[in-house]
């Protein structure tokens, strides 16, 4: 029965999510049931798409790459794949009707990781992001606003901001292993060589832009899906406050991480923000 495969690819896409990122799926699971396995499925796809570009240095990457883009457009054509992460994937695309340039313009920049290495122009730099981030944040937002055109219309700008700060956050976090395993600098006009507390600051202060311009699209968010939200958001605030304390030096030197016990603390706040309708 194709419920069963459907329902052990839903399984699929949950582990890959559970799995690769324990902040994330913290997140998700504060989402709504109805709207929480098409996010596992939206995750686990652009997940492995990235693993290709980013982790599988033994092989090869191009060729892996080409076949992961064939085997994503029959799913999309045939409604169903043999690779359980696309087909669950497939089915959110359809029951949402997520538009494909944005899939197309997330394997674009997804393609660039695979020779790329320096983005030092902005045009470079602002195209890679919307294709690695923003779209991404686009998908979510279809499952949020289930088919409300007008509501998602009007937050669109706000879930490309969010999604430009949580990339923009985790550029800054994988600094050195960015640039000394896999030999990639995303911020332009920064000498990594001469990486200082004024490079740093110009940064954060971008970064902080953007979440200034995401956070009122969370508050108008639909229930289902706000908590869930805000608690990515306080994470990633979390994350960029600790970034922001610590000197330039150990950026350069050492992945930043918040600890479990202050994930918790980020839940439990937003929690109680949540419960007392004060978001």
């Amino acid at each position: 029965m194709k419920t069963l495969f459907d329902n052990v690819s839903h399984q699929c896409s949950k582990l890959v999510t559970e799995s690769y990122s324990t902040s994330f799926s913290l997140a998700v699971r504060m989402l709504s049931t109805e709207i929480r396995q098409d996010i596992y499925n939206i995750y686990g796809f652009v997940r492995f798409a990235d693993e290709i570009v980013d982790s599988f240095h033994n092989y090869d990457k191009p060729v892996l790459f080409e076949r992961f883009e064939e085997a994503l457009d029959n799913a999309l054509l045939d409604k169903i794949s043999l690779n359980p992460i696309l087909n669950s994937f497939q089915e959110t695309v359809h029951r949402y009707d997520i538009n494909r340039e944005y899939i197309n313009a997330f394997m674009n920049s997804m393609r660039w990781d695979l020779s790329k290495k320096m983005y030092d122009t902005e045009a470079d730099y602002k195209e890679y992001i919307y294709g690695s981030a923003d779209v991404v944040g686009l998908m979510c937002l279809k499952v949020f606003v289930k088919g409300n055109d007008k509501l998602f219309h009007s937050l669109k700008d706000s879930a490309m901001s969010l999604g430009s700060a949580f990339q923009k956050v985790n550029f800054l976090r994988d600094l050195k292993a960015d640039y000394d395993h896999l030999e990639r600098k995303y911020f332009p006009n920064i000498d990594l060589n001469d990486f200082d507390e004024a490079s740093k600051q110009k940064i954060i202060a971008e970064i902080e832009a953007d979440f200034s311009a995401g956070l009122s699209g969370i508050f108008q968010l639909p229930d289902d899906a706000k908590f869930g939200v805000y608690t990515a958001y306080k994470y990633y605030m979390r994350l960029l406050k600790k970034l922001k304390r610590i000197p330039s030096t150990q950026i350069k030197s050492k992945r930043i991480r918040v600890p479990n016990y202050q994930k918790a603390d980020v839940l439990a706040r937003s929690f109680i923000r949540y419960r007392f309708n004060i978001l």
